[in-house]
């Protein structure tokens, strides 16, 4: 049987890796130049930048995908000693590693939060973590036969005790007596491009992979995971097209035939879209009629990213760092609400070359600084992005008692225009559907179409959600379908 993905981010790359473990031929199209959707890399003048995601947890996932087809592959990573840096506009910071005692410590010598509330709260959250994985991140949550396990009764349980009648922020108000704590906590909502003040509780599990467990750092940045992804997938025999876009996917009597691309066309009996699901529906099935209710939901938010080479190195800071905007609430309203960039934007600033002392010449360092952004929604983008521009250098210029400005020797902007244009995202959305409703996570797009027999969809638009490990569970998701789908593939 041969298998078209559309699309060459991860949760394609991981399609085609787990496709290919079943023995079918497998081919990748992608529009543009570089394989690696939103993971790429680029190197302006001495500086290297990842482009994309640039937080990696649970590189277990990882390891087991490539493994999984080549088992003397190694994917090899730092295991980062803190999860995070954090600035408040009054000019406290300080540092949380991972590690629920360690959090803990933290959290009381700063702001006096008590040890035992913090570590029962984290350990919740690892308990919900542990229950909800199996049974809604791992699996499909849209065949009926999946309704009837044990796990799943139990993790509902927790989800309807812990986790859907309130939102994040109102979890961790009642649960931390420090506004800064709170933020802190609330920001995990920015992990999928949600509202702390909407989001349901049960988001705060995201939580487990930031303190409990800690971040990682691919050896070589984050590029690395389609490099690596992509080699391995070539070598095992997928065949990939790039500069080569899908333009249709051809169905017959209810039943993927094919696709046709700006050069060809191309039978397949099973297709894998890992383009965003709406672009999915609105321009390569445009026959099909779209499940509406599903498609209509709020979308995340979007991003301004500044890649900056800076002629100094910053001993304060480390591979990532927040610095917060002091009212968070109204930053949310003007991001989803308003649809304005907020005047004081809490703001993340990731260096790599911390870590991978090569992304920088020496004495110098890459950032990445990054706003979340409203979709996409006709503001007038570049007088909006000239003023955050202004204000993010003022912020931590004030923040690092020191001018970044002159600093800049190198800069490139990517924006929600830029991310819709170059990532068919939504009106600039990165993660489809926003969470801000407490059954956003059964509403998101099932990964194998209801309409069509052969179709499938892996991605942060999809099932379960946004973010790379997400979008790894994506495509094993598809696999396990497929399977399912067709007895003859099964093991």
């Amino acid at each position: 049987m041969k298998v078209g993905i559309i699309g060459s981010g991860i949760g394609a790359l991981a399609s085609a890796i787990e496709l290919r473990k079943l023995g079918l031929e497998v081919s990748v199209f992608e529009a543009n130049a570089q394989i690696g959707g939103k993971i790429v890399e680029q190197h302006l003048g001495a500086y290297r930048f990842d482009m994309g995601p640039s937080v990696f947890t649970e590189p277990e996932l990882m390891q087991g995908l490539l493994r999984g087809l080549d088992p003397s592959a190694n994917f090899r990573y730092h295991q980062l000693s803190e999860s995070c840096r954090y600035f408040f506009n009054d000019g406290q910071h300080l540092t949380i590693p991972f590690g629920k005692e360690q959090v803990a410590q933290t959290l009381h010598q700063t702001f006096g939060e008590n040890k035992h509330t913090t570590l029962k709260y984290l350990q919740r959250i690892e308990k919900n973590y542990r229950a909800i994985y199996p049974v809604f991140i791992a699996v499909s949550l849209h065949r009926f036969k999946h309704f009837f396990q044990i796990l799943l009764l139990k993790a509902l349980a927790r989800l309807f005790k812990y986790g859907l009648h309130q939102t994040m922020h109102a979890q961790n108000r009642n649960t931390f007596k420090n506004p800064k704590t709170q933020q802190i906590f609330d920001r995990m909502a920015t992990y999928n491009g949600s509202s702390p003040y909407l989001a349901p509780a049960m988001l705060n599990i995201i939580s487990q992979l930031e303190f409990n467990e800690g971040p990682a750092m691919p050896v070589g940045g984050m590029a690395q995971i389609t490099k690596q992804a992509y080699q391995l997938a070539a070598q095992h025999g997928v065949e990939f097209y790039t500069n080569e876009r899908v333009t249709a996917i051809q169905h017959r009597n209810q039943r993927i035939v094919g696709l046709q691309t700006t050069k060809s066309n191309y039978h397949f009996d099973i297709v894998v879209s890992n383009m965003d699901i709406h672009y999915t529906y609105e321009k390569l099935l445009t026959q099909i009629k779209a499940p509406a209710f599903l498609l209509k939901q709020e979308k995340s938010s979007s991003a301004v990213v500044f890649y900056w080479g800076i002629n100094q190195s910053f001993d304060q800071l480390g591979v990532h760092n927040i610095f917060f905007a002091d009212d968070y609430r109204a930053e949310f309203a003007a991001i989803f609400e308003t649809k304005m960039l907020y005047h004081d934007p809490t703001i993340y600033v990731h260096i790599s070359s911390k870590v991978e002392s090569t992304d920088a010449p020496a004495g110098k360092e890459n950032w990445f600084v990054m706003v979340n952004a409203p979709i996409n929604a006709g503001q007038n983008w570049d007088q909006e992005i000239k003023k955050l521009r202004q204000r993010i250098l003022e912020k931590l210029s004030k923040a690092l008692q020191t001018a970044i400005e002159p600093l800049i020797e190198v800069e490139q902007i990517n924006e929600p225009r830029l991310i819709e244009k170059n990532y068919s995202g939504k009106q600039g959305s990165i993660y489809g559907n926003a969470s801000n409703n407490a059954f956003a996570a059964f509403l998101r797009h099932p990964n194998f179409s209801k309409q069509l027999k052969g179709l499938y969809f892996a991605g942060v638009t999809v099932h379960p959600g946004g973010g790379i490990p997400l979008a790894i569970n994506s495509a094993k998701i598809v696999a396990r379908c497929v399977q399912e789908d067709y007895p003859s593939l099964r093991k």
